[in-house]
């Protein structure tokens, strides 16, 4: 174990001398994911925490989250203060990062000049596992994290519903994946008007 622990203070001296801030995060995100290849908890994304380049960073279409005004100040504040604690979450999509989870945390960074100084105009980003870069596990994906804090856009909420109705989605599975009781997910269908979302569907009278 002391050889290892001693290759490893070598490679930071290695990493330290590098001549300029970029080329040593790019090593540092480097390493991160050779290391992570073997970790024996690789499964979970915040086992790989990269720093990735904010102009490369790009919003989802969807996100049915918002922010008021006071609750943004508070979290600018937060991370001006406290740095950032938490990563975004994101999928790599060609040459940029699309945000599952994150958007007000990086607009952050894109709001404050003291947030994008320290950061070097980086974000921390973890990333979805490859199994769930589908659109439909994405949307769901970003609805759990949203749901676990913050208030949510109803006609986005509306719209996701429907796309995800399109894509092949049954209720059980929206049910299931997003974290709604089937009562919930019938008051969005009512929102929407859309009579194709009640097709084969029986609910109590209930809601009659």
């Amino acid at each position: 174990m002391d050889d290892i622990f001693e290759k490893a203070r070598e490679l930071a001296q290695m990493i330290a001398s590098l001549p300029d801030d970029d080329k040593k995060i790019d090593a540092l995100n480097q390493v991160r994911k050779i290391l992570h290849d073997i970790s024996p908890l690789k499964h979970h994304p915040v086992d790989c925490v990269l720093w990735a380049d904010s102009e490369s960073i790009e919003a989802n279409e969807y996100n049915p989250n918002a922010v008021a005004p006071p609750e943004m100040r508070l979290l600018i504040r937060s991370i001006e203060e406290d740095g950032f604690t938490m990563p975004i979450v994101g999928f790599q999509d060609d040459e940029c990062v699309k945000i599952v989870d994150g958007f007000h945390r990086r607009k952050s960074e894109r709001t404050s000049r003291k947030i994008h100084e320290s950061t070097k105009g980086y974000i921390p980003v973890s990333f979805i596992r490859e199994e769930k870069r589908g659109i439909s596990d994405r949307m769901a994906s970003t609805i759990r994290h949203n749901r676990a804090r913050g208030t949510h856009n109803i006609d986005l909420m509306v719209n996701i519903v429907s796309e995800l109705h399109e894509a092949g989605m049954g209720d059980d599975w929206i049910i299931k994946n997003i974290g709604m009781d089937a009562d919930e997910l019938l008051r969005l269908k009512q929102v929407s008007g859309l009579a194709a979302l009640f097709k084969d569907r029986a609910y109590s009278r209930a809601w009659e």
